[in-house]
């Protein structure tokens, strides 16, 4: 007859099991009873959280030999900056706001720089700034001047900069105050990618106005009525004009997180063309002012293409058409389309290497592995071993 026989437990487990107990009610009685902390590091732990650290100044003391003269103005409010514009401007994420002005033997300098939550920010709020009239000027992410006024961003910061006497030197004077400027970290140097799809071709740059929301959208003299193109969605709208094309007119791209929400909005964009201004959905004035002919809507992925002007049917639709979605693929700072057919050939070939580099693992591995096995059996055959394998097996003869 068999006994089951139960093995001893060690002595040291009693031991583990005892230390074990003590911490787990030590660590229940801290929880139910949490440490009395003394007044007065109670006291030093109130003040610190009351006390925030003071942010970076976005404006330096000096640059380029301009020297600040009194205090700057300050503020977080929208208001602040710009009363006329404080909706837009919170709109494309206004964090706050500092003026300062600044002297030199050669005459002022009155700056004012508004922080933004990201580059997109602060690159729509240049466009939204940006009079036709501005010339193109290389300064920061990109600028533009009417004589005395220089208007430029740079990452998170747009700055407006005013000359009591502009010389050939002072855009040069201010790059060395973008050097001088806050730096974005992360995501908040990211561009937005829409103003790419518009077609360079006949494009006046500076008519470009870039919104991501209704109040920005309308006060930039957006073509669609707000609540048509839905910003609360998370769409964001590029429009700008063209000329050369039959006419003069304007160009409305429109991206929408999927092509389903796109759908959406094409059907409500086609019946409110198709309502010809009436009484119960009345045109907007630029609507109102345009070509029939020249009113057309397409969709494309995610994106929504509007018309509108002076153009002919012929050549709306032409415009339209050179708008094409591509989807995007960002490594690092570099994007690569995935529609580019040298590119989507190129994946092909990579794919057929990597899955030939497989197959010839495997195919080598099974060769070796079958002639291990083979030399190994040859092996057992020479030391005397029976042939038949017999021997790969234990055989227990218990009674």
């Amino acid at each position: 007859m068999l006994r089951t026989l139960s093995a001893p437990r060690p002595l040291y487990s009693l031991p583990i099991v005892i230390l074990t107990t003590l911490s787990l009610t030590a660590q229940l009685h801290t929880a139910t009873h949490p440490a009395k902390q003394p007044t007065s590091a109670l006291k030093t732990a109130s003040q610190t959280e009351n006390v925030s650290p003071a942010p970076q100044t976005l404006l330096p003391d000096t640059f380029a030999g301009w020297q600040l003269t009194g205090t700057p103005e300050q503020s977080t409010q929208a208001s602040a900056a710009d009363a006329g514009d404080a909706v837009p401007l919170q709109e494309y994420g206004f964090i706050r706001y500092e003026a300062a002005k600044y002297t030199r033997d050669d005459g002022s300098l009155s700056v004012k720089a508004m922080d933004f939550g990201d580059a997109t920010g602060a690159f729509g709020a240049f466009t939204f700034y940006r009079r036709p009239t501005m010339s193109d000027v290389d300064i920061g992410g990109g600028g533009a001047f009417d004589g005395t006024r220089v208007l430029f961003w740079s990452g998170t910061t747009l700055v407006d900069a005013k000359f009591e006497h502009i010389t050939p030197m002072s855009a040069g004077e201010l790059r060395d105050l973008v050097t001088q400027l806050p730096k974005p970290i992360g995501n908040q140097a990211t561009l937005p990618t829409l103003p790419r799809y518009l077609p360079p071709q006949h494009l006046q740059s500076e008519t470009l106005r870039y919104a991501i929301g209704p109040q920005s959208y309308r006060m930039s003299g957006g073509v669609l009525p707000p609540e048509l193109v839905d910003f609360g969605r998370s769409a964001e709208a590029v429009t700008a004009e063209y000329n050369a094309l039959g006419g003069i007119g304007t160009l409305t791209i429109i991206n929408y997180p999927d092509s389903d929400i796109a759908v959406d909005r094409l059907h409500a964009i086609q019946a409110y063309f198709a309502s010809h201004g009436s009484s119960q959905y009345p045109w907007t004035p630029a609507l109102t002012n345009s070509n029939p002919a020249a009113i057309l809507v397409r969709r494309s992925g995610p994106l929504l293409a509007v018309s509108s002007g002076s153009y002919t049917s012929g050549a709306a639709n032409e415009l339209l058409q050179r708008v094409h979605y591509e989807v995007v693929v960002t490594m690092g700072h570099e994007k690569q389309s995935v529609s580019d057919p040298r590119l989507v050939a190129q994946i092909i070939l990579d794919v057929a290497f990597l899955v030939g580099i497989f197959a010839l693992i495997a195919i080598v591995l099974g060769v070796f592995l079958s002639a291990g096995r083979a030399a190994l059996q040859r092996a057992r055959n020479k030391s005397g071993l029976p042939e038949d394998g017999s021997s790969e097996f234990i055989r227990l003869n218990l009674k």
